[in-house]
């Protein structure tokens, strides 16, 4: 076993053609009560250029039956896929990236809403960023409020801000849920062991990580366009850090080590030592060996901290 033979990678394709601008992608997990209100957003936006693709992931409620009927009626151009077993989010996002018939991926939780101008705002962003800088840039991402019209995270710095997301994140310049579109031929470049799929939950920030590795930018916006409903039941997303989340959290800790490490230790150390607690702290739900980490790390020094500490995970709350 060796974690980074599971970490994705990047392989550059020639570009595609699609028949959308968007694919809104909408991943459902017992989402009878709430899907109607993300079919109504769709229906109410001003920009009509996209599909919307459903991926049920093996739903217990009456969420296939809603989702049914929906389509029996809708002018929306929908796509509905119903998997038969529960595949976990990721693996049904990196389903939607394989299926995408638009341009652009946006994600769009089965319990969420947002504002009729959503994608005609996304897409006017879009076309207004320099051209010396659209090949550079991946994504266009903006702001979020809770079902209260609190503001979820914080605004961005400056508007827009075009940054490369993972740094962003570590110096907190970006903090808090935000909400956006990926280049879908960015996406469809990078390749992912199925096998990550088999150990449960794994973040989406993984892949997010890849694009920012690769040397992409993100235009950030200062507007609000997604309604991001907290504390939800049953939501698809809701993970809590148990022992179905201890893989994905050491697979992302390595990932973040062996990507950023060498260029971004010196700017925030803390960040680097609090994803390596994390990793430690999650792999005492696990049941590999010290040897399994320290080759999977690639810094000499992360190895040592890991040998060191070894012994105190089982203590980390």
């Amino acid at each position: 076993m060796n974690f980074k033979d599971l970490l994705p990678i990047y392989q550059e394709q020639s570009p595609r053609s699609y028949e959308y601008r968007f694919t809104v992608f909408t991943p459902v997990f017992n989402c009878e009560n709430t899907i109607e209100k993300v079919h109504e957003s769709l229906l109410n936006q001003t920009f009509k250029d996209f599909e919307w693709l459903v991926i049920n992931d093996a739903s217990t409620d009456k969420s296939h039956d809603v989702i049914t009927k929906i389509i029996e009626t809708s002018p929306l151009n929908i796509h509905y896929v119903n998997n038969k077993e529960n595949k976990h989010k990721m693996s049904c996002f990196i389903q939607s990236i394989e299926m995408a018939q638009g341009e652009f991926l946006l994600t769009f939780d089965g319990d969420d809403e947002c504002y009729p101008i959503a994608l005609e705002t996304f897409n006017n962003e879009y076309e207004e960023i320099p051209n010396e800088l659209k090949a550079k840039v991946a994504a266009v991402t903006a702001l979020c409020i809770d079902q209260h019209g609190n503001r979820v995270g914080n605004l961005f710095p400056v508007d827009p801000f075009y940054c490369n997301t993972f740094e962003a994140e570590m110096t907190k310049q970006i903090t808090g849920e935000k909400w956006g579109f990926t280049k879908t031929d960015v996406l469809k470049n990078i390749k992912v062991n199925p096998d990550m799929y088999d150990f449960g939950y794994v973040p989406e920030s993984i892949i997010w990580n890849t694009v920012a590795r690769n040397g992409f930018l993100t235009k950030c916006v200062n507007k609000t366009l997604r309604i991001y409903h907290i504390d939800v039941a049953g939501s698809i997303s809701s993970s809590p850090m148990t022992s179905r989340t201890a893989f994905g959290m050491v697979l992302n800790g390595i990932a973040r080590h062996n990507w950023f490490l060498k260029e971004y230790f010196i700017k925030s150390p803390m960040y680097f030592l609090k994803t390596l607690y994390v990793s430690l702290r999650s792999s005492k739900y696990l049941d590999y060996p010290l040897k399994v980490y320290l080759r999977s790390f690639d810094s000499y020094a992360v190895k040592t901290m890991v040998f060191v500490l070894w012994p105190f995970r089982k203590l980390m709350k």
